[in-house]
């Protein structure tokens, strides 16, 4: 993620809360569009207040309309937050329903597994402390705060129970997340008796915490590769719950918002109002957000039959970076990643994303950072297609190692992160392990794997380290003259023996708060450690940072 010298603008006019004390404040509603028609341009929002309660987003969806009627029965809906809190609080959304919605008997409880929670955190949830809320069609309720200690990257179950038949839910149709519905008013009950499960989220879009230390939220905004379509039901491996982890590891405390809707427009409504028309609801008046990563819709606007121009991709985009700065919230662009070969792929709109593409990368786009999206999966001998072990299949979304990496792609800095200056691509570094003090060596004049063994600094225990694009980085060994590579695939230790560089030997340079630094690989996405304390050679199996994945990174 490339860095864009900061802009001045009033800070104190951040957007926060969707609603701070209100119990009930009407949904932002754009006029609706049929699928295809060309979409106005709202003007700018006027910025909102800051959120007086000090909440932060921890868990969202955007809400869409044409769900399923409900009636006489509970939801049990898991959400996966992004940072922990002392207090909670949750959103319920009628903002597309054509009737008032009554929602009775709200429970928050520390999800154990399937539908199962553990009673023990169970608490009850009021609305201007009643057990019941109605909310009128087109608007949203928050709840009243909830003494309720929320885990960070952990799943909490909301349950609540629908009394009256609901019509058409408003909803989040993608969820990728196993949810349950039960017969009756069970919204207590540690355990459902066989439920019907559901893959979406009904009415339910926030989970707000109280957190003294929280730096903020960013929402990433985007389409299905936001959404996580092509990682796996209930395993959390979105690229932005990938952000959420690496901002966990290095001791941020940033909530991370899904705003993806899978289909989704930049210009057009069809899938969830375009990118336009619900930027102000799903970006500008979250609880606590500071930034937006905007990401994939205009991949939808090009994979069309006929294309919008670059320039028209390039003038809406020109315009959402107005509104957030007009709200005091930084605007982090995304370049679009390949799709040749999918259904959809066409020269025209290869040619529109081409020009989003400079754009974005452009000293003049009005970007605070840029996410190389494009960069970091895309196939080097074939840039407009993805590199085949990052591609799910159908060529237009990324598998969970490409979501990994688009991941790996944020520059934490922009986030809060270390802001120290790495070193120039071509620095002469070594490694010192905090596992034991000791130099990285490429033992044996580079014969033998790598291994922090050594108390001082000679040729072989030297590497050049050098910028392969896409957040990523590579280490040329002084000892032989090759690189430092991730041997089979990661399954064996790190040695310095490849003439070039492929996949197997690149690394994400992860800043650690501590100003230290952790290597993360890219072909298993996993860290390198120094095994055993350092008496093992360095290999990249772990998926967490500790002392052994800790290096001093020194400039020779």
């Amino acid at each position: 993620m490339h860095r864009r010298a900061p802009t001045r603008r009033n800070r104190a006019v951040r957007a926060a809360a969707l609603l701070a004390a209100a119990l009930l404040a009407p949904a932002f509603a754009a006029p609706a569009l049929a699928a295809g028609a060309s979409a106005a341009i709202p003007e700018a929002p006027a910025a909102a207040a800051a959120d007086p309660g000090g909440w932060t987003g921890t868990w969202s969806v955007s809400p869409q309309s044409g769900g399923p009627s409900y009636g006489g029965q509970t939801l049990r809906q898991v959400v996966h937050t992004s940072i922990s809190g002392t207090s909670a609080r949750i959103h319920l959304s009628n903002t597309f329903g054509t009737a008032p919605l009554t929602v009775a008997d709200v429970h928050v409880a520390r999800r154990t597994s399937g539908a199962s929670v553990d009673t023990g955190t169970d608490r009850a949830v009021t609305f201007g402390g009643q057990s019941s809320v109605t909310i009128p069609a087109g608007q949203s309720a928050v709840s009243d705060a909830i003494a309720f200690s929320v885990p960070a990257l952990a799943d909490v179950s909301v349950s609540f129970y629908l009394p009256q038949s609901t019509g058409s839910a408003t909803y989040h149709q993608q969820g990728t997340q196993t949810n349950y519905v039960a017969g009756g008013d069970v919204s207590a009950a540690a355990s459902l008796t066989n439920p019907s499960t559901t893959g979406s989220y009904a009415f339910l879009t926030n989970l707000d915490v109280q957190n003294s230390a929280a730096q903020g939220a960013v929402v990433t905004l985007g389409a299905s590769i936001t959404d996580g379509v092509a990682s796996a039901q209930d395993d959390n491996r979105r690229w932005p719950n990938d952000l959420a982890q690496r901002l966990s590891s290095a001791g941020l405390t940033v909530g991370v918002l899904n705003q993806g809707i899978s289909g989704n427009k930049l210009l057009t409504d069809g899938a969830g109002q375009s990118a336009l028309n619900r930027f102000d609801r799903d970006v500008l008046q979250q609880p606590g957000v500071r930034w937006v990563v905007f990401s994939d819709d205009p991949i939808n606007d090009v994979g069309v039959s006929n294309p919008p121009s670059g320039a028209q991709l390039i003038s809406a985009l020109q315009q959402l970076i107005s509104r957030a700065h007009a709200a005091g919230i930084s605007f982090l662009c995304s370049t679009l990643t390949p799709f040749q070969g999918s259904s959809g792929w066409s020269q025209a709109g290869e040619t529109a994303r081409e020009q989003v593409n400079s754009f974005v990368r452009g000293a003049g786009s009005g970007c605070d950072g840029v996410v190389d999206q494009d960069t970091a999966t895309h196939d080097p001998s074939q840039p407009t297609r993805y590199l085949p072990a990052y591609d799910a299949g159908d060529h237009l979304h990324p598998n969970e190692a490409g979501l990994q990496a688009i991941a790996n792609a944020v520059d934490l800095s922009l986030l809060g992160g270390s802001t120290s200056t790495p070193p120039g691509n071509g620095s002469v570094v070594s490694l010192r392990a905090h596992a034991n003090g000791d130099y990285v060596t490429a033992d044996n004049a580079g014969a033998s794997p790598l291994i922090a063994n050594r108390t001082a600094i000679g040729p072989w225990e030297q590497f050049d380290l050098l910028d392969e694009g896409g957040g990523y980085i590579a280490l040329r060994a002084h000892a032989n003259n090759k690189y430092v590579t991730a041997d089979n695939a990661g399954a064996a230790p790190l040695l310095a023996k490849v003439d070039a560089v492929g996949t197997w030997e690149q690394f994400q340079l992860i800043h650690n708060t501590d100003g230290s630094i952790s290597l993360q690989s890219r072909i298993n996405n996993d860290y390198v450690t120094a095994d055993n304390a350092g008496a093992d050679p360095l290999i990249a199996n772990r998926t967490a940072i500790g002392p052994w994945e800790e290096f001093d990174l020194i400039t020779d």
